[in-house]
């Protein structure tokens, strides 16, 4: 058996604004932190030994990353930074407050752009070129996406980077994003295209799947003290 932990970041300046943030790349709140370290210390209790940390290029993963390997002792670990692990891009909703977005569209067409599968928020006007970006072929740059599009993008991470060191009976802990995560578990529980509109994923809160040698899930747990 290998265990296979996720974890959202903790609360980030545009959770606490209650903004739409995407690939925007902000810093997490004391709360946030405070978040981080208590997921460190939940898993530290279990006395997991991975080979590997997964994050996404945005500080807000990258830093809860770094506070959770503190925690478990285990900050020697190798941490693996990927765009394909960013989370949902928002394209034209980004940096809009979320009930501002709601009495502008209706509440139904924004549950869909939150949460549905395949629905895909407006369009930003034109991709936008970072410097954390340079290093990536332009390619990757998007003016927004469903949740199935970024599906596509974690799917060979998951499947190139992560699958491999299962298969070979090392624990893995991924720390990235709401929609990110809910893509990536739609896949481990095999939910529909409808159920996981009803999919959350917490601030700061495991989830630790346990996996057969054939990478079926067995158990699952959600650390939701």
């Amino acid at each position: 058996m290998v265990k296979l932990v996720l974890l959202r970041h903790g609360e980030s300046a545009a959770n606490q604004q209650n903004t739409y943030t995407g690939w925007t790349d902000v810093p997490l709140t004391a709360k946030g932190r405070q978040q981080a370290a208590l997921a460190g210390k939940q898993l530290a209790t279990l006395n997991y030994q991975y080979t590997a940390v997964h994050t996404s290029i945005l500080q807000r993963a990258i830093v809860t990353a770094n506070i959770v390997m503190d925690e478990i002792n285990q900050l020697y670990l190798p941490i693996h930074k990927s765009w394909r692990l960013n989370e949902r891009h928002y394209g034209a909703l980004r940096g809009l407050n979320k009930d501002y977005t709601r009495k502008l569209f209706g509440k139904a067409q924004v549950a869909k752009w939150r949460r549905g599968f395949t629905d895909i928020p407006p369009l930003l006007a034109h991709t936008e070129h970072k410097p954390m970006y340079a290093r990536y072929p332009v390619s990757i740059l998007t003016r927004g996406e469903s949740l199935s599009m970024a599906w596509e993008r974690v799917a060979p991470y998951y499947w190139d980077e992560i699958v491999p060191h299962l298969r070979a009976g090392e624990n893995q802990l991924i720390v990235a994003h709401g929609s990110t995560l809910r893509a990536l578990i739609k896949y481990l529980d095999q939910i529909n295209d409808e159920d996981i509109n009803n999919v959350e994923v917490g601030n700061g809160v495991p989830i630790i799947y346990t996996l057969d040698e054939h990478l079926a899930v067995v158990d699952k747990e959600i650390m939701d003290d």
